[in-house]
């Protein structure tokens, strides 16, 4: 065999290396992308959560009804939709969603949790 049917036969073969790699190399990307996009909308999630929560105990003692709307506000004003608001004693309980931002085509929500109310000094007698 020459080498001149040697290099004949091997015409194109980076071009379909070249091309795999390409695909791959923005397969990798495209999961990447998406990886991030949850992670910020997990962050997202539970910090607002954790400001609603915040808000509304803050008005706890005006009433239920009044510390879920200032909830409410505050959710919004963070991007995240609130799912659930109750109290529980002395604590609000709130329960947000963030929709999974990106060009994907994969959707889905994160879920952010929290309770806030007044500090509890254990151990201290007064």
């Amino acid at each position: 065999m020459s080498a001149r049917n040697a290099r004949e036969r091997d015409r194109g073969t980076a071009t379909v290396f070249a091309c795999v790699g390409v695909v791959v190399l923005l397969l990798v990307t495209g999961v990447g992308v998406h990886l991030g996009s949850a992670v910020l909308a997990r962050q997202r999630a539970e910090t607002g959560a954790d400001l609603a929560a915040l808000a509304g105990a803050a008005v706890l003692l005006r009433g239920v009804a009044a510390a879920c709307a200032a909830a409410t506000q505050v959710a919004r004003a963070n991007q995240v939709e609130l799912r659930s608001c109750a109290a529980d004693g002395l604590d609000l309980l709130v329960e947000v969603s963030a929709e999974v931002a990106g060009g994907t085509g994969v959707g889905g929500s994160a879920i952010g949790r929290a309770r806030a109310g007044p500090v509890q000094r254990a151990g201290v007698s007064g």
